[in-house]
Protein backbone atom coordinates (compact mmCIF):
# COMPACT_ATOMS: atom_id res chain seq x y z
CA UNK A 1 0.00 0.00 0.00
CA UNK A 2 1.08 3.48 -0.61
CA UNK A 3 -0.40 7.02 -1.12
CA UNK A 4 0.64 8.92 -4.84
CA UNK A 5 -0.21 12.24 -5.65
CA UNK A 6 -2.23 13.67 -8.28
CA UNK A 7 0.82 14.22 -10.25
CA UNK A 8 2.01 10.11 -10.09
CA UNK A 9 -2.19 9.23 -11.04
CA UNK A 10 -1.57 11.83 -13.98
CA UNK A 11 1.56 10.14 -15.21
CA UNK A 12 -0.16 6.78 -15.23
CA UNK A 13 -3.02 8.09 -17.50
CA UNK A 14 -2.21 10.29 -19.42
CA UNK A 15 0.88 9.36 -21.71
CA UNK A 16 3.90 10.96 -21.47
CA UNK A 17 7.71 10.87 -20.12
CA UNK A 18 6.43 10.08 -16.48
CA UNK A 19 4.32 7.39 -17.71
CA UNK A 20 6.96 4.40 -17.81
CA UNK A 21 8.17 4.99 -14.63
CA UNK A 22 4.37 5.77 -12.98
CA UNK A 23 3.60 2.75 -14.32
CA UNK A 24 6.65 0.69 -12.77
CA UNK A 25 5.52 2.12 -9.35
CA UNK A 26 1.87 0.64 -10.18
CA UNK A 27 3.56 -2.66 -10.95
CA UNK A 28 5.49 -2.60 -7.79
CA UNK A 29 2.57 -1.72 -5.78
CA UNK A 30 -0.97 -1.66 -7.45
CA UNK A 31 -2.93 -1.00 -3.96
CA UNK A 32 -2.47 2.83 -4.12
CA UNK A 33 -4.66 5.12 -2.12
CA UNK A 34 -4.85 8.99 -2.01
CA UNK A 35 -6.88 11.97 0.05
CA UNK A 36 -10.39 13.40 -1.50
CA UNK A 37 -8.64 16.23 -3.13
CA UNK A 38 -6.79 14.25 -5.81
CA UNK A 39 -9.70 14.58 -8.01
CA UNK A 40 -9.90 18.04 -8.23
CA UNK A 41 -6.45 18.34 -8.80
CA UNK A 42 -5.99 16.02 -11.36
CA UNK A 43 -9.02 17.46 -13.24
CA UNK A 44 -7.22 21.23 -12.97
CA UNK A 45 -3.79 19.17 -14.25
CA UNK A 46 -6.41 18.16 -17.51
CA UNK A 47 -7.71 21.66 -18.01
CA UNK A 48 -4.47 22.66 -18.31
CA UNK A 49 -3.55 19.80 -21.17
CA UNK A 50 -6.65 20.89 -22.51
CA UNK A 51 -5.43 24.96 -22.52
CA UNK A 52 -2.13 23.86 -24.10
CA UNK A 53 -3.55 22.02 -26.84
CA UNK A 54 -1.95 18.67 -25.54
CA UNK A 55 -4.85 16.56 -25.05
CA UNK A 56 -8.35 16.88 -26.34
CA UNK A 57 -12.11 16.16 -24.65
CA UNK A 58 -12.21 13.13 -25.41
CA UNK A 59 -8.99 11.88 -24.18
CA UNK A 60 -9.28 13.50 -20.71
CA UNK A 61 -12.46 12.37 -20.10
CA UNK A 62 -11.38 9.23 -20.82
CA UNK A 63 -8.13 9.66 -18.32
CA UNK A 64 -10.58 11.23 -15.78
CA UNK A 65 -13.08 8.02 -15.93
CA UNK A 66 -9.98 5.44 -15.92
CA UNK A 67 -8.30 6.91 -12.61
CA UNK A 68 -11.92 7.77 -10.83
CA UNK A 69 -12.77 4.03 -11.43
CA UNK A 70 -9.21 2.95 -10.14
CA UNK A 71 -9.45 5.19 -6.60
CA UNK A 72 -13.46 5.12 -6.38
CA UNK A 73 -12.51 3.24 -3.25
CA UNK A 74 -9.08 4.54 -1.97
CA UNK A 75 -9.87 7.83 -1.56
CA UNK A 76 -9.89 8.57 2.22
CA UNK A 77 -10.29 11.96 4.38
CA UNK A 78 -7.86 13.32 6.05
CA UNK A 79 -7.29 15.68 9.42
CA UNK A 80 -7.41 19.26 9.04
CA UNK A 81 -5.69 19.43 12.41
CA UNK A 82 -2.49 17.42 10.66
CA UNK A 83 -2.72 19.10 7.49
CA UNK A 84 -2.41 22.89 8.69
CA UNK A 85 0.26 21.85 11.13
CA UNK A 86 2.34 19.98 8.58
CA UNK A 87 1.76 23.10 6.48
CA UNK A 88 2.83 25.69 9.07
CA UNK A 89 6.25 23.66 9.78
CA UNK A 90 6.86 22.71 6.80
CA UNK A 91 5.83 25.80 4.36
CA UNK A 92 4.74 23.22 1.91
CA UNK A 93 1.20 24.12 0.20
CA UNK A 94 -2.24 22.59 2.50
CA UNK A 95 -2.96 20.71 -0.26
CA UNK A 96 0.35 18.90 -0.80
CA UNK A 97 0.05 18.38 3.00
CA UNK A 98 -3.10 16.28 2.32
CA UNK A 99 -0.91 13.67 0.94
CA UNK A 100 1.77 13.38 3.78
CA UNK A 101 -1.28 13.42 5.98
CA UNK A 102 -2.89 10.44 4.85
CA UNK A 103 0.89 8.41 4.08
CA UNK A 104 1.74 9.71 7.85
CA UNK A 105 -1.75 8.25 8.87
CA UNK A 106 -1.53 5.00 7.07
CA UNK A 107 2.43 4.64 7.77
CA UNK A 108 3.03 4.24 4.24
CA UNK A 109 5.55 5.69 1.20
CA UNK A 110 4.23 8.98 -0.42
CA UNK A 111 4.90 8.49 -3.88
CA UNK A 112 5.79 11.74 -5.29
CA UNK A 113 7.58 13.99 -8.45
CA UNK A 114 7.43 16.97 -5.97
CA UNK A 115 10.78 17.73 -4.98
CA UNK A 116 9.61 19.98 -2.56
CA UNK A 117 7.55 17.35 -0.88
CA UNK A 118 10.58 14.74 -1.19
CA UNK A 119 13.36 17.63 0.43
CA UNK A 120 10.71 18.10 3.08
CA UNK A 121 9.26 15.16 4.38
CA UNK A 122 12.55 12.63 3.13
CA UNK A 123 10.95 10.36 5.91
CA UNK A 124 8.25 9.40 3.96
CA UNK A 125 7.71 10.79 0.74
CA UNK A 126 9.94 9.56 -2.01
CA UNK A 127 10.30 9.45 -5.73
CA UNK A 128 9.04 6.84 -8.23
CA UNK A 129 12.42 5.88 -9.39
CA UNK A 130 13.44 5.22 -5.70
CA UNK A 131 10.67 3.48 -5.03
CA UNK A 132 11.04 1.24 -7.82
CA UNK A 133 14.74 0.76 -6.46
CA UNK A 134 13.64 -0.52 -3.16
CA UNK A 135 13.49 -4.52 -2.58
Amino acid sequence: MIVVDANVLLYLHVKGDQTASAERVYEKDPNWFAPRLWRSEFRHALWLHLRRGNLNMERSLDAMHRAERMMEHRQLDVSSDSILRLATDSGCSAYDCEYVSLAQDLSVPLVTADAELLSKFATIAVSMSDFCSKP
